[in-house]
């Protein structure tokens, strides 16, 4: 691995932002390649056999960067994938979104009551109550599959009346379990955390996922000695379609201009 090598992310869409921004925050000096799927998004409601295959064009597009990191900013791929494409891609490390979000879940929970909330592709997966009772048997995990939660977001829907209703129904039979931590089980959520934290209260405990991840990449990186100069780097942002709400949306989320936006129909760039 070269020090100089980027470090990849991607997402189903705008959602994985949340991780690359904290990336970015931790280690200013990593070039930073993300491609979100836009123009296929949501990954959540497709089918195992679908997912896998998008995220196969998506490792094999940002290979050609040579990056010295993959990091999977998506729960739906992260539950179903990982595994998947570290066969495929054996050359490459993979750092997922559910493992940091686990270990922060158990470490910071009091009455080991945890929450998930992810799209159906990940709950129906069960990866979280799988690891989570690998680690403790005594744990207690509740999930609620929020099919809408990522239109919501790709629409710029981060709080209103509709995007309340929406997370009350969802959330609602979770708080009924008692639970003081609640995992944003999809990096899209973390864009309606002010929402969700209104709706839950301080009493119980959020796991984002963008900043356990961001921490996790940031040690691989030191530990490895591949920390590049700290030159500020800003990131160059790949995208299957991009309309020009959804750039308003984007910007309106990174609160700056200064990265570098590219469209690419990632089944042409990469066939499986």
């Amino acid at each position: 691995m070269n020090k100089k090598s980027p470090i990849a992310i991607f997402d189903s869409g705008i959602g994985g932002l949340t991780v690359a921004k904290k990336i970015h925050c931790l280690l200013p000096g990593e070039k930073i390649i993300y491609f979100g799927d836009t123009a296929r998004v949501p990954y959540g409601t497709k089918s195992p056999e679908t997912i896998r295959q998008y995220a196969i064009q998506i490792a094999g597009f940002l290979t050609r960067f040579d990056p010295k990191l993959i990091v999977i900013a998506c729960h739906s791929v992260s539950s179903l994938g990982r595994k998947f494409l570290e066969n495929r891609f054996s050359k490459y490390h993979f750092v997922d979104v559910i493992h940091p979000s686990i270990e922060e879940a158990i470490n910071i929970t009091k009455n080991k009551k945890i929450g998930v909330i992810g799209t159906p592709a990940t709950i129906a997966s069960g990866r979280y109550p799988e690891i989570i009772r690998k680690i403790d048997r005594k744990m207690c995990v509740y999930q609620a599959s929020c099919p809408l939660l990522v239109p919501l977001v790709e629409e710029g829907w981060f709080k209103g009346d509709v995007t309340e209703a929406v997370l009350e129904y969802y959330i609602s039979d979770l708080l009924k379990k008692k639970i003081d931590t609640l995992i944003l089980g999809c990096t899209h959520y973390p864009m309606l955390k002010k929402t969700i934290q209104k709706i839950v209260g301080n009493s119980v405990n959020l796991v984002d996922a963008s900043d356990a991840t961001a921490r996790k990449v940031k040690f691989f990186i030191i530990k490895n000695a591949l920390s590049n100069s700290y030159k500020r780097k800003f990131p160059t942002l790949y995208f299957s379609d991009l309309p020009e709400y959804r750039k308003k949306i984007m910007n309106r989320f990174w609160k700056t201009d200064n990265f570098m936006i590219k469209k690419i129909n990632i089944e042409r760039s990469f066939n499986v």
